[in-house]
């Protein structure tokens, strides 16, 4: 992957002062800085909603005209259409290979979009989402309809939806000493961690950072049970977490890094217990839901399946023209969906990888974020910035909801109960945290906020 940190994100606050006639385009790699004033160290001691405006919007607000991210359209020179227009003209998407397209539009499905699976419920901008790699956005992740971790600069915050308040759970700016020192273990302290990715399983927070390190918490403990620097060398960037169920039910902890290595941990003692090569850095993992194989994805077109004990690779898969950073298992465990620079997503059935089984196209940027609901009806696909979209699995992906939102994408959840969808939305200003809430047959109760 490239090495860039999130002084090359675009921001919404300096394109709404920017010229549209400008030709510099909008991309997610726009701006080039050496400062990191964005990480900032974390001052989250008290409880946000003390601090509380008029920025957040509640779906009462919102259908009575509001804009959901509070962006004041009607006091700008343009129109909400106009600047989209614009966005979609000029945004230009990172590639790292340069290939011909044409032919894979060609594959592409055609879907029907104007569907709504989710409403909006509501948007604060209480808590602000961060990026500290621009490929790399598993950021926000819900363990509840009411309870969801994201990242902001330092500190991984903790957001409850039902009392609207945000708490620090990490400050990862100071140095953290972990609780388990076994003889023999990769048991080490760690500080001043940029984290890159992260996962949540149960009462388990796993994280990655931007020199290698891993840090795992028990999400009802105070103190780090173990942190880890996996690599020694400069900017082998812990780029995927994975927290799964082994065959045996024995709980897990995957870790792939940018020296092209895939770890395995136990999630118990934290010992090592594997690792794998593979001849290129390796930008995501997913495991399978029965445990057994992983999805290996990288700095290569083809994506890879291997086996989760062994990481011996079962098959390769074909079709992208670029490297993938973003990948989700149907809860069937028969459908693998993987996301490209290519701007796709390719869904694959693991019955028959001879090709893929549907190809799906965003609007105008790579494909960074990947989630099937638990039931497996849905499948949210984000890309960098501006668009996630919902699919109807049940309708054979032909039906779409999408979501139009201003700013870059930290990342996408629904709760376990796939009553909720969260975004993540990074951005100096307009940066927040987005909630839509699913149909039903009734109708949901308006926030009072």
């Amino acid at each position: 992957m490239d090495i860039f940190d999130n002084s090359d994100l675009e921001y919404l606050v300096d394109e709404f002062h920017a010229d549209f006639d400008d030709d510099e385009p909008f991309g997610e790699v726009d701006i080039t800085s050496d400062s990191d004033s964005d990480f900032m160290d974390s001052d989250f001691d008290f409880e946000l909603s003390q601090s509380k405006t008029n920025n957040d919007t509640s779906a009462l607000e919102a259908r009575n005209g509001k804009d959901i991210q509070g962006i004041p359209w009607e006091s700008m020179n343009y129109t909400r259409d106009r600047y989209r227009e614009n966005r979609l003209l000029h945004y230009k998407n990172f590639e790292s290979l340069f290939r011909s397209r044409e032919e894979l539009y060609k594959d592409c499905l055609q879907v029907e979009k104007g569907k709504n699976f989710y409403d909006f419920q509501f948007n604060t901008r209480l808590v602000k989402s961060t990026i500290a790699h621009f490929q790399l956005r598993n950021l926000v992740w819900a363990t509840s309809k009411h309870d969801v971790y994201f990242m902001n600069n330092y500190s991984l915050m903790h957001w409850s939806s039902l009392l609207q308040r945000g708490k620090e759970v990490l400050n990862v700016a100071k140095p953290i000493v972990p609780t388990m020192k076994q003889h023999g273990s990769l048991s080490q302290s760690v500080s001043r961690v940029q984290i890159s990715t992260m996962a949540v399983k149960d009462d388990l927070i796993v994280a990655g950072g931007f020199q290698g390190e891993l840090i795992c918490k028990r999400i009802n403990e105070p103190e780090v049970a173990f942190c880890t620097k996996l690599t020694s060398a400069e900017n082998d960037i812990t780029n995927s977490v994975d927290i799964y169920n082994a065959p045996s039910g024995s709980l897990r902890v995957m870790a792939a890094n940018n020296d092209c290595t895939v770890r395995l941990f136990d999630a118990t003692k934290f010992a090592l217990l594997n690792s794998f090569a593979f001849d290129w850095s390796v930008n995501n993992i997913s495991i399978s839901p029965d445990g057994k194989l992983v999805a290996v994805l990288g700095d290569s077109p083809e994506c890879l399946l291997a086996d989760t004990g062994s990481g011996k690779v079962i098959h390769g898969l074909e079709g992208h023209l670029d490297y993938s950073f973003s990948s989700a298992w149907h809860p069937n465990g028969q459908i693998l969906a993987t996301g490209n620079q290519d701007t796709t997503c390719r869904l694959w059935d693991v019955r028959n990888l001879s090709q893929s089984l549907k190809v799906l196209k965003g609007n105008m940027g790579a494909i960074r974020a990947l989630r099937f609901t638990s039931d497996g009806r849905f499948l949210a696909m984000a890309e960098p910035a501006d668009f996630v979209h919902l699919f109807d699995t049940e309708a054979g992906y032909t039906q779409c909801q999408e979501i139009d939102l201003f700013g870059e994408i930290a990342g996408i959840s629904f709760s376990p109960d796939t009553e909720a969808l969260f975004v993540g939305v990074a951005d100096r200003t307009y940066g927040s945290l987005l909630e839509f809430n699913r149909k039903r047959n009734h109708s949901y109760v308006d926030s009072i906020f």
